[in-house]
């Protein structure tokens, strides 16, 4: 082999190399990434079907029920459009509570979102970006309708 066919070799080598390296590290940020819809997004079928996401807005008022067990809670949330059922299973954030907004994370199972995790508002002016952005929307479609 001569010193010109090593050096290409080599280069040739080095490119499968870092090509199955960038795959598998496309591939493992992939099945981690975890996206964001409102609730109309939900309703409207952009979300999908028995994979991880989230899921923002507001906890609507009058909507959390304990159920029996005392360890599931089922309430709705709402970007002021469109509301969707939440079941959750475990406890609830300390500032979790109606009228507040709430980011929950897990599964939209035909009629009802199972939430693995529920997560509240800080302080009284934050919002997640991503739910505020949903219910501007909702607000601006209600307004041009």
């Amino acid at each position: 082999m001569t010193p010109r066919q090593k050096r290409v070799s080599w280069v040739v080598g080095g490119l499968v190399a870092l090509s199955l390296m960038a795959f598998f590290l496309i591939q493992a940020l992939r099945q981690n990434m975890v996206f964001f819809y409102s609730p109309s997004q939900v309703l409207q079928g952009e979300a999908p079907l028995n994979q991880t996401f989230r899921v923002g807005g507001i906890v609507s008022p009058g909507s959390v029920q304990r159920l029996e067990d005392g360890i599931q809670v089922q309430f709705t949330v709402t970007d002021t459009a469109q509301t969707i059922p939440v079941v959750y299973r475990g406890s609830l954030p300390d500032l979790f509570k109606e009228g507040q907004g709430i980011v929950a994370q897990g599964q939209w199972q035909e009629q009802r979102f199972q939430a693995h995790e529920v997560l509240a508002k800080h302080d009284e002016n934050y919002m997640p970006p991503e739910a505020q952005q949903g219910i501007d929307q909702a607000q601006l479609q209600e307004t041009l309708q």
